[in-house]
């Protein structure tokens, strides 16, 4: 099974926890829009999603499914999502298609986190895929040096502003032995929106699509 067939089985393995009638949480990046089509194609009729950036919205828009502000939704009943690496304890990375503040606020938002993932996402510890970290750009400066403090190597993702008008650092050679102390303490530094650590709100189910069919992770 090939990198997107892997894909689009955990996405497609996620329509069981969408009901008829919801409004759901949907993520960003590839395995996200193999749920999307997914969900268009054979999913239940849904009442409409929230979206985690612009990208996904113009997406679920084209297969005719309603796009509903956040404010005026309340809590949901689901989000789902990809990610860039999780480990044993579903905490994961997010972030590497620049959407992790919106992606954390309806995280956040949804009673449960079904993230969806191809089996080369799996580590024994985070910190292999760049941890970006959503900065308010005066601060940028600041930042670097604060992460570099941390033990990483921040760089610049050149050419990239985010949906909030914020820019990305990605961040090398973290060894995130204890995610949630990390993703707190990051998000204390000035000028720092969010980081891609995903542990304080880790996932609830993840999804792994591998060769051989799709291995179901819970909390």
């Amino acid at each position: 099974m090939n990198l997107d067939a892997m894909k689009k089985a955990a996405a497609e393995a996620a329509l069981d926890y969408i009901e008829v009638g919801d409004v759901i949480g949907v993520g960003t990046g590839s395995t996200a829009n193999f749920f999307i089509d997914a969900l268009a194609r054979s999913g239940p009729a849904i009442d409409g999603a929230v979206a985690s950036s612009n990208a996904t919205a113009d997406r679920l828009s084209s297969h005719g499914i309603r796009v509903l502000d956040l404010n005026d939704c309340g809590e949901l009943p689901v989000y789902v999502d990809g990610a860039d690496e999780f480990d044993p304890g579903l905490n994961l990375v997010k972030g590497g298609g620049g959407a992790l503040t919106r992606e954390k606020i309806v995280a956040g938002a949804s009673r449960r986190f079904v993230c969806i993932v191809d089996a080369g996402k799996a580590v024994d510890v985070l910190g292999s895929f760049p941890l970006p970290v959503e900065v308010i750009p005066m601060a940028r400066a600041l930042v670097s040096r604060r992460l570099a403090a941390e033990g990483g190597e921040p760089a610049l993702r050149d050419g990239f502003v985010t949906d909030n008008g914020n820019v990305i650092l990605d961040v090398r050679g973290l060894h995130i032995a204890d995610p949630k102390a990390l993703e707190t303490r990051l998000n204390q530094v000035p000028g720092v929106v969010t980081n891609g650590l995903f542990a304080v709100r880790g996932a609830d189910v993840v999804l792994v699509g591998a060769g051989s069919g799709v291995q179901r992770l819970e909390r």
